[in-house]
């Protein structure tokens, strides 16, 4: 087949190239989509920016300042300040419910604390669990407790003493496996290095010095958690735990949370802000009882005032013969 010749013209040719070349709808969306989005962002922008300004401009609604002590039996809650009582007050409250609702007079004593854990800056006092031994206990319960010793008469004295196992390393093996466990764990300093592989099983249970139960005195830790009433803290800030039975006397109520409270105290430095910043008691069936903390927390600071104040005395009566020598 020949090549067409110059100026030869096809037929057809001369329609199609002049027909203008039409954008297909296919590619012009995309655009159109993007340039839609665009603009329905600036719409949303504008209109957050325009409430943010009417909201500035709006005045703050002004609360009504809660009353003091309400007037009447029956009154709204959240128009007036909670209430908090004394101790000794507290506990006569809750023994009254108990009366008046015909519950169990024998139910569990509660406490929640609530404590500040910041220290300086960014750093705040680390979630602590820790066992006090009561004046007055209030249940027969008594805690499982496992004595880590390869000394034979040191582990004849710890059965002795109520000592629920009793062995060496070969315990790890089992521990690890979960065939072995103890609400407390006790162990004499000359096994400590071989216990290591236990410390991250253990974390907080892991026996230490601090804890008291690292030591050579087997009796006296043995007995001390066996009786020993265990608490922790819970959210980080929380403390919830029982203290004593509803029928005991209020004496001894009350030196059971004063003892727990006190062990509390000691968990971060006298020179910070108390720890304990609120503390509601409650019984099984009752409502909680904001406290006064007055008389309560232990007295560090008024110690230390008063230790000023005998040093101040002191320079003052070393200053007074010096005056009247020169007066003299």
């Amino acid at each position: 087949a020949l090549a067409p010749r110059c100026g030869w013209v096809l037929p057809g040719l001369e329609q199609r190239l002049a027909v203008p070349a039409a954008v297909s709808p296919a590619t012009a969306r995309p655009y159109a989509a993007a340039a839609a989005k665009a603009a329905k962002k600036d719409a949303k922008r504008s209109r957050q920016e325009k409430a943010k300004e009417a909201a500035k401009e709006k005045p703050l609604p002004r609360r009504r300042p809660l009353m003091s002590k309400p007037v009447d039996d029956v009154y709204l809650t959240w128009l007036y300040t909670r209430p908090s009582y004394g101790l000794e007050q507290a506990v006569g409250m809750l023994k009254r419910f108990q009366e008046l609702d015909f519950t169990h007079p024998k139910q569990f004593v509660y406490i929640n604390v609530f404590l500040d854990m910041a220290l300086q800056k960014k750093k705040k006092v680390d979630p602590f669990s820790s066992g006090v031994a009561l004046p007055h206990r209030f249940t027969d319960e008594v805690n499982k407790v496992l004595v880590f010793t390869e000394n034979e008469q040191e582990a004849e004295v710890a059965r002795e003493h109520g000592a629920a196992i009793v062995g060496g390393v070969e315990l790890i093996k089992w521990i690890l496996e979960d065939e072995i466990q103890a609400d407390f764990y006790v162990a004499v300093p000359a096994i400590i290095p071989k216990l290591i592989p236990l410390r991250n099983k253990l974390k907080k249970k892991y026996p230490s010095t601090r804890r008291n139960s690292l030591g050579s005195d087997i009796p006296k830790m043995v007995q001390f958690f066996r009786e020993c009433h265990e608490y922790s803290v819970e959210d980080e800030s929380v403390i919830k735990t029982r203290i004593a039975r509803l029928d005991m006397p209020t004496e001894h109520i009350i030196a059971n949370l004063k003892t727990i409270i006190q062990d509390i105290c000691t968990f971060k430095p006298s020179n910070f802000d108390p720890i304990v910043q609120r503390l509601v008691i409650r019984s099984s069936t009752s409502e909680g009882l904001l406290l006064n903390l007055d008389g309560i927390l232990p007295q560090v600071e008024k110690a230390e005032e008063k230790e000023e104040e005998e040093e101040d005395a002191a320079d003052k009566d070393e200053q007074k013969p010096v005056q009247e020598s020169i007066s003299t």
